[in-house]
């Protein structure tokens, strides 16, 4: 065998360390430099056993005599998966998708893997479930399992051994955090393990051109499980985020070297598994014929796509001496300071009132152009009057109380125009040189305007 090497690492930002300390000097977090053993298989095991040994002649290139041809991608089946990829699966890319149990993580998977086997060599390497579990899944799915190939292993030697002889061209790995380097001494889900299973194979996936989808865990604050550095030696990055009591599930792309960041892929769980929808928007936007006051809708750019989603708020009398401000996927601290410019300049003072704020459909909203949807609701709701069902709004507010314009606000306002809406109150800047047939657009450049406006 070689010779160890003994490292400590923290598992919080993955910095190392010759000997083991109290806090680390990087993060300055307590407790979390933990010890692992660096290793590698030796070049005569592999030459007798045909192992893979992880090691490849490598040389210095020139910039200039890399080839610029585009990468070459390969469709999944489903086309919002494709999308939140950036256009399809790269050969050589580690994928790396993340969520709570009972999310679909495993179910999306298998049907991705039976879909491409009669297309591709695949192989299904599963560490948690047995071979008899996951064919009864594809069954009740009424997956086609003929071409699909199987593993159950947690050994990574072992895999990268067997996927050398029936070179598949796409391959999963469910899951990362029971997969185990027998050289590394501590037990399969730790920080080493986790590390040292991710970047073996992440180099034998580069090394063969194989597309490797590895599934994670996710701890109780919804982040993923093991060291940071599980995110940083993958190529994408993928949450499939989704109530326990909702029927919808969001994939959404955190990290992506061959594509946009933050797009956003929707499907519903179904009898027959994971069901893709095409146009989420006709989701978010079920309301009730009887409209209620502090209700609008409101367009987000996830992506490389707009998304209409409806914003609802509640204003009420406060008992309390400090009254509650709640957001539920809203920055609850942007609420606060929303309701601090709209006191200054808009003349709508909230100090006796609770206000809730809540986007519907479980969408969590991350950008700022939610800001005059969300301050147009909480005045409908404390006016007690309603807004029109056809109306919408977008914009950025300022601590002055200017409204800016946000990216790509033409093709949001066409987005709600192709749904039927018929008036649109946007930043000033926003409005679009052209005409967009069938919606009238307001612009307006303060949020005294924007209140005047409704």
């Amino acid at each position: 065998m070689a010779k160890r090497k003994t490292a400590y690492v923290c598992s919080d930002c993955g910095a190392e360390y010759p000997r083991w300390q109290g806090q680390c000097n990087d993060c300055n977090t307590w407790n979390t430099i933990t010890e692992f053993v660096v290793s590698s298989i030796s070049n005569s095991t592999s030459r007798n056993t045909g192992g893979y040994s992880g090691q490849t002649q490598a040389k210095v290139e020139s910039l200039a005599s890399i080839d610029l041809q585009a990468l070459p991608r390969f469709e999944s089946g489903y086309k919002e998966l494709d999308r939140v990829l950036g256009g399809g699966i790269v050969p050589g890319s580690a994928i790396l998708i993340g969520g709570s149990p009972g999310a679909g993580k495993s179910t999306m998977l298998l049907q991705v893997m039976c879909q491409m086997a009669s297309k591709k060599n695949a192989l299904y390497v599963t560490g948690e479930e047995s071979l008899q579990q996951v064919a009864m899944r594809a069954e009740r799915l009424g997956l086609p399992k003929d071409k699909l190939k199987l593993l159950a292993e947690t050994n990574i030697e072992v895999i990268c051994d067997l996927a050398l002889q029936h070179k598949p061209e796409l391959m999963v790995i469910d899951s990362i955090q029971v997969m185990q380097v027998p050289d590394v001494q501590s037990a399969p889900g730790s920080v080493s393990q986790v590390r040292e299973s991710a970047a073996y194979l992440t180099r034998f996936a580069k090394q063969h051109h194989i597309a490797m989808f590895l599934v994670g865990h996710v701890t109780k604050d919804g982040s993923l499980a093991g060291p940071k550095v599980l995110e940083h030696c993958i190529d994408c990055s993928m949450m499939l985020e989704g109530e326990s009591d909702s029927r919808y599930r969001t994939l959404r792309s955190q990290k992506n070297r061959f594509g946009a960041v933050n797009e956003l892929g929707v499907f519903a769980m179904t009898e027959k598994g994971l069901k893709e929808v095409t146009n989420p928007s006709a989701i978010f936007l079920s309301r009730d014929e009887q409209q209620s006051p502090g209700s609008i809708v409101m367009v987000v750019w996830e992506g490389s796509r707009p998304l209409l989603v409806e914003i609802q708020a509640l204003v009420d009398y406060s008992q309390m001496a400090n009254p509650r401000r709640v957001a539920v996927g809203l920055d609850q601290n942007r609420l606060a300071m929303l309701l601090a410019v709209l006191h200054r300049h808009g003349n709508v003072q909230m100090n006796d009132q609770d206000v809730f704020a809540n986007v519907v459909g479980g969408v969590k909203v991350n950008e700022t152009s939610a800001d005059l949807a969300l301050l147009l609701s909480i005045v409908s709701s404390f006016q007690n009057k309603i807004l029109d069902k056809k109306l919408i709004a977008f914009g950025e507010v300022g601590l002055a109380g200017e409204i800016r314009p946000v990216p790509n606000g033409s093709e949001r306002i066409s987005e709600a125009a192709k749904h039927g809406f018929k008036r649109a109150i946007v930043p000033k800047a926003n409005v679009p040189k052209q005409r967009i047939a069938g919606i009238e657009i307001v612009g307006v450049s303060s949020l005294s305007e924007a209140l005047e406006a409704i």
